[in-house]
């Protein structure tokens, strides 16, 4: 079911969509007309069905309208996360070209010529309105998301409708969601997680959700009390663990926990577990292809993986430099194809055909095994890889390792130039207040646990690691401050 369709389904049905959040409380209907006062606003505004429209303004009810009114108009969705800079800002600008930048300041657009409107000008344009959604197919393009960016400039990923409704369906289906479920929604708007896994399942399901812009430990206590399913990201299962209240009682209402956006270690999942009786159901997913795989709604949700693929998605390990499939069991390339798969890259034609084979799997650039019962665990980024005195490292085991050590609280383990091994094995880890670990003694911990080739050569203590806006640690950023740690010898002068 089409995203629009879902929504007017709802409307039909007399559902609310937003019980709680920034403003009044919104059912279905409203939404429905308020979308189409945005659609009937953006095409007065001269955006035609294919434009970009670039959207960077704080987390509200708006934002997820101006969405569905673009989706019923059959513009392209561009969310910008509001941190970027006014020079990040143009290069995105420079490159989508969109017909229209809702932002509440111009100074971002820079030296580009873009057509600018504030989100509470556009707002105020919109109000309600019937609108006679445009005819679009599956195939046509519904939003572009940038890419984080971390091994050079962000790349557009260009999402169909159907790329978007197939998953959201799936979701559904996989997540156990009926119109009684009430959503927890701490994430930002900007990404896919809180944009399209979140509020695209709420939508498909005919649920409702409590929209919080205040992703505090204490706004989440108090939402908790009247909603069924959280969605959120390792950071936010952190901090409840590090919170008295948290206990079975304050949780006894909730059906399902599910973290994304970044791996959970299973030292978090046991304790979270242990703490409220719930197994948080983590799953596994990126911006080209939406979510790929989850642990089961009913069933073991398995510590440390990312459970099955959806359905019709299928999901293959191979050698990362044939490409040929590997047995069950052995680590490589985790390869994807299905409905939730991007189209492609925009205006990235080369990139687009890098990074898929010949037969249409999509090549995510994660490393990955199948257990014999079919669980698919995430054991790193293939540029994470460690290559330590020509032996593979991968940083998820070792992380895995020091995670389930007394007093740890995050760990990352990154390679770093060495002078002898190529590359060193190295952690770094945050620890709770008051505990008296250190290097030595983390060492001596993990030792009867991983092999010589794997333990750390060193281990850094830091309070916090660091982290994007959806939790994810920035392992590039802690190998660009370690660089240098094992001084490396001087070249020798030539002959």
């Amino acid at each position: 079911m089409d995203m629009i369709e879902a929504l007017r389904k709802g409307a039909a049905q007399g559902q609310m969509l937003i019980r709680e959040g920034p403003g009044p409380a919104m059912a279905y209907a409203q939404a429905l007309a308020r979308s189409g006062g945005y659609a009937a606003a953006l095409d007065r505004l001269g955006v035609r069905p294919g434009d970009r429209v670039a959207v960077q303004a704080e987390k509200s009810p708006e934002v997820l309208l101006l969405y569905l009114g673009c989706l019923r108009l059959g513009a392209v969705f561009l969310p910008l996360n509001t941190a970027y800079t006014p020079a990040e800002t143009a290069y995105f600008l420079q490159d989508a070209e969109p017909a229209l930048f809702v932002s509440a300041t111009v100074r971002s657009t820079g030296s580009c010529s873009v057509p600018h409107m504030s989100p509470d000008r556009l707002a105020q344009e919109a109000g309600e309105a019937e609108f006679d959604d445009l005819s679009r197919a599956p195939d046509d393009l519904a939003a572009i998301l940038y890419t984080s960016g971390t091994t050079g400039r962000s790349k557009g990923v260009m999402l169909t409708r159907g790329n978007l409704s197939s998953n959201a369906a799936a979701l559904a289906r996989t997540w156990c969601f009926t119109p009684d479920d009430v959503l927890l929604h701490p994430l930002p708007v900007f990404h896919t997680h809180g944009l399209f896994v979140a509020t695209n399942t709420v939508l498909a399901a005919g649920a409702s959700m409590v929209f919080l812009t205040d992703a505090s430990t204490d706004a989440i206590f108090s939402a908790m009390q009247r909603c069924s399913v959280m969605m959120g990201v390792p950071t936010h299962y952190i901090r409840l663990l590090a919170d008295r209240r948290l206990s079975p009682s304050s949780t006894s209402g909730m059906r399902l926990f599910i973290c994304g956006s970044a791996p959970l270690s299973a030292a978090t999942h046991r304790a979270f577990a242990r703490a409220t009786g719930h197994d948080v159901l983590e799953r596994y997913g990126m911006t080209e292809t939406s979510i790929i795989a989850s642990n089961p709604c009913a069933g073991e949700r398995r510590a440390g993986t990312v459970g099955f693929p959806l359905p019709d998605v299928v999901v293959r390990i191979t050698d990362t430099a044939t490409g040929r499939p590997l047995p069950q069991g052995d680590v490589g390339s985790i390869e994807v194809r299905g409905p939730n798969v991007f189209s492609g890259y925009w205006r990235a034609p080369d990139k687009t055909a890098r990074d898929f084979r010949e037969d249409g799997y999509f090549v995510t650039g994660d490393l990955g095994r199948f257990d014999p019962d079919g669980y698919l665990t995430i054991v790193g980024r293939s540029k994470d890889l460690v290559i330590s005195g020509g032996l593979n490292v991968y940083p998820a085991e070792v992380e895995d390792a020091i995670d389930a050590l007394r007093g740890v609280v995050a760990s990352a383990v990154v390679g770093v130039a060495h002078p002898d091994l190529g590359e060193a094995v190295v952690a770094v880890v945050s620890i709770s207040e008051g505990t008296a670990e250190t290097e030595d003694s983390l060492r001596a911990a993990l030792r009867p646990v991983l092999a010589g080739f794997k333990l750390p050569k060193r281990i850094i203590f830091m309070a916090e690691l660091p982290r994007n806006a959806m939790g994810k640690i920035q392992k590039a950023q802690l190998r660009a401050t370690l660089a240098g740690l094992f001084p490396l010898p001087d070249p020798k002068p030539p002959d």
